[in-house]
C-alpha cells in the first residue's frame, strides 16, 4: 500500500474549507487553519481549490487531500479529469473526486478518470454517496473510498450524524480498501465510534474549522 495512505491510518483528517463570500475565504487563512489543525494532531488536511491546496501544501508536513469544487449541484467535487490533474499539480498528495454514477461533465466514465489519474501517478479518493458508488469505485481500482456524499445525492437519507450504516457496509464488503468516514462527524464521541466501526481514518470539517456553524450551534441553545 502507498505509504501516504499508510500515514493517515487510524487518524483524524481535518477539512479546512470556507464557502464563497465567507470571511475566512482566503488561501492564507486556510493555510493558517491547516497549520493549527496539524499542531492539534491532524494526520492530513482536506482542502478545496487550487490556491488553497498550494498555500496549505507549503505550510504543513502532513498529506494534503485536494478537491476542486465547481458549482454546488450535480457532479461538482473535482468533476473532471482536468480538475483532478490541476489539484495534483497544485500539490495535493491525494485527489478526491466525485464517485457517483451520474454523468460527468467531460463525458468520461468514472473508471476512465481513475485510470488516467493512475497513469499520472495520482492517489485517488472516491467521494461516494451510496454503496453502489463505492462498488463502482472499487471496481475501478480506486485507492481510497469515502462516505463523503452520503445524504447529498438523493440515494440515501441524510442522517443526523455520520452514516454508520453505509460505513459498515463499505468496511464489510471491501476489507482490503481503506474506507474513510466523512460527513456530519460533530463530536469526539462520534469520531471514536466511526473508528471503532472500522474506518481507516475519518474526516472532520465543520465542527473544527467552520466557526460560523459552531457559533450557530451554541446560539441556538440560547434561543431554546
Amino acid at each position: 500500500m502507498n505509504p501516504i495512505i499508510e500515514r493517515i491510518k487510524g487518524g483524524l483528517v481535518v477539512s479546512c474549507q470556507a464557502y464563497p463570500g465567507e470571511p475566512l475565504r482566503h488561501p492564507e487563512t486556510m493555510a493558517q487553519m491547516a497549520m493549527a489543525a496539524e499542531i492539534g494532531g491532524a494526520v492530513a488536511i482536506r482542502c478545496q481549490g487550487l490556491a488553497d491546496i498550494a498555500a496549505i501544501k507549503g505550510q504543513v508536513k502532513v498529506p494534503v487531500i485536494g478537491i476542486w469544487k465547481e458549482g454546488d449541484d450535480g457532479v461538482y467535487i473535482t468533476p473532471t479529469l482536468r480538475h483532478a490533474r490541476c489539484c495534483a499539480a497544485a500539490g495535493a498528495d491525494i485527489v478526491a473526486i466525485d464517485a457517483t454514477r451520474r454523468p460527468r461533465p467531460d463525458g468520461l466514465t468514472y473508471a476512465q478518470t481513475v485510470e488516467a489519474l493512475h497513469r499520472d501517478g495520482v492517489i485517488v479518493m472516491a467521494d461516494c454517496g451510496s454503496f453502489a458508488d463505492a462498488q463502482q469505485a472499487v471496481d475501478a481500482g480506486t485507492d481510497i473510498i469515502s462516505t463523503t456524499l452520503s445524504g447529498y445525492t438523493g440515494e440515501r437519507e441524510k442522517t443526523d450524524g455520520p452514516d454508520f450504516e453505509l460505513l459498515g457496509q463499505m468496511v464489510d464488503a471491501f476489507p482490503d480498501v481503506p474506507v474513510l468516514c466523512e460527513g456530519r462527524i460533530h463530536t469526539p464521541d462520534q469520531l471514536a465510534e466511526v473508528m471503532r466501526r472500522g474506518a481507516w481514518a475519518a474526516v472532520v470539517g465543520t465542527a473544527i474549522t467552520h466557526p460560523t456553524s459552531i457559533t450557530r450551534w451554541f446560539a441556538a441553545r440560547l434561543n431554546g
